[in-house]
Parts: C-alpha cells; structure tokens; sequence
C-alpha cells in the first residue's frame, strides 16, 4: 500500500480558491473531485483521504495551503487552472521506518468534543459538547497514548475556527470545532500509530479534522 502527502499552495487571487477556504463541506468536495469516481457510497474512508487546512497564521506570509494524505494518488490536474501549486510525494518510507522509542514531532487539527449523559442530554444539553483549553489538551492526551501509540512529551494546542459549510443534498449545517495540538512525543505502540496515521483522530474527518503528520524528532512535520 502506498501513502501519498500533497501539497496545495493557495492561489487567493483566484475565485475558486477563495470560496473553498470559507466552506469545509466546499473544500470537502474539491479535494474528493481528484480522486476516481467509482470509489462507492465510503469514498474518503475507502482511499484513505484526509486533508487539513493550515492557515496563514501558522504559515507566516505565505498564503494558507492544503495537505492531503491519501491511499490513491490524487489527479492534480483536475483543479482548476491556477488555483495554486501543487506537490506531491510518497509517504510510505516514513511510515515504514516509525519504530517504537523514535521521538517525533506532531501535529493534528482535531475536533476534541465529548457526548453528553443521557441525564444531561434529557435536561436540555447538546449531545455534542466542544472542548477548550484544558480539557482538550486532555482530550488530545487520551487520544495519543490510547489510540495513537503515543507518550506525549510536550504539546502546545492553539483554538482555530471551526470547521463549517452546509452540505447542498439535505441542508444540513456542519460545524465542527477544532484545535490544534503540536508539540514533541515518543513512539511506544508503532501498529497504533500506523493504523492512526492513516485512519485520522476524532469527528469531522470528512471536513477537515484528524489528519495527524509525524516526522522523526530531527525534522518537523509539514
């Protein structure tokens, strides 16, 4: 099995380009526009697609860009005619050499939520309730040594906008919070984290969440 990382630098003079920043259920179906049709009813889940959108915040002056990590190699040349540059390369040596005790730099936009009791839920609280400061940084905890295969050393998480769009077939409002979580961490399950990498963390994996990037501590993920 291959792993593909892609790389789209924005071009925000271009209309296109512009609009899908703005929508994540948009850019959800800009990014599915690169891959084969015939994928069936799970697509995503089916080619392992995940993508984040790192903002100008954290990309300096540059414009924001684009990361997609795939299972099939997306076709670039489907995007329209200057909506940005484009890279792309295989990530399977990297996933192949993690090892357990390799130290590694993170980094995740992940929807840290948690659901309600059904006491709490009958008194008049949401079923899905977002979490901040704290409690995300907890919530992220959790996730890396139970699900990633990670002993987190350090973690520095910033609040992002969440992710929105209303999808065009039912109406529906999508809003998905989302913090990011980037620090410094220790391999202890290497099966886990593998299976992690490519099955991304938490809600709202379809919009924009959950993709985790892993580089050996020396370097620090793109």
């Amino acid at each position: 099995m291959t792993v593909w990382l892609t790389r789209i630098q924005l071009n925000l003079r271009h209309r296109d380009a512009r609009r899908d920043v703005t929508s994540a259920v948009g850019l959800h179906h800009r990014l599915m526009m690169l891959f084969p049709d015939n994928a069936g009813e799970t697509a995503r889940q089916n080619m392992g697609v995940l993508f984040r959108l790192e903002d100008a915040t954290n990309t300096g002056p540059q414009s924001p860009y684009i990361l997609i990590q795939s299972q099939v190699q997306p076709d670039l040349n489907r995007l329209p005619n200057g909506y940005g540059t484009t890279a792309s390369k295989n990530l399977t040596p990297l996933i192949d050499a993690l090892r357990d005790g390799l130290p590694v730099h993170y980094r995740i936009a992940a929807s840290a939520v948690r659901k309600s009791g059904p006491t709490t839920r009958a008194a008049g609280a949401k079923a899905i309730i977002a979490l901040h400061g704290t409690e995300a940084d907890q919530w992220w905890q959790r996730q890396a040594e139970h699900k990633a295969g990670l002993t987190l050393t350090t973690t520095h998480s910033t609040p992002l906008d969440a992710a929105r769009g209303t999808r065009v077939q039912d109406k529906h409002h999508v809003k998905h919070p989302r913090t990011r979580f980037e620090g410094t961490a220790v391999i202890t399950d290497t099966d886990a984290l593998r299976q992690t990498l490519l099955s991304g963390v938490g809600r709202g994996k379809a919009y924009g969440c959950g993709l985790l990037s892993i580089a050996p501590a020396a370097r620090k993920p793109r």
